[in-house]
């Protein structure tokens, strides 16, 4: 998902994704905006993937050089800290 409205992003667009059915989506918080419910306190760059799984979405979060696990994409290379640097 792409946005500017980081506040509510983990909380409501990721819920409708769930509802309408949308396997993965992906929260590419570079800078550390979110709320700490959602990226932990201290706040950090944090990368989250939402994927739905037997209609539920379950959260996956990656940082520093942690290697990205994605169901879409079983075969990606990159860590947190690569995409953050792009």
């Amino acid at each position: 998902m792409v946005s500017t409205h980081w506040r509510d992003d983990d909380l409501t667009k990721t819920q409708d994704y769930e509802e309408i059915g949308i396997p993965e989506d992906w929260i590419v918080d570079y800078l550390g905006l979110g709320g700490k419910r959602f990226i932990g306190d201290p706040k950090q760059s944090t990368l989250s993937i939402y994927s739905l799984i037997e209609g539920e979405d379950r959260v996956s979060q990656f940082r520093g050089d942690r290697p990205i696990q994605s169901l879409t994409f079983p075969d990606l290379n990159l860590t947190a800290s690569e995409v953050f640097a792009a």
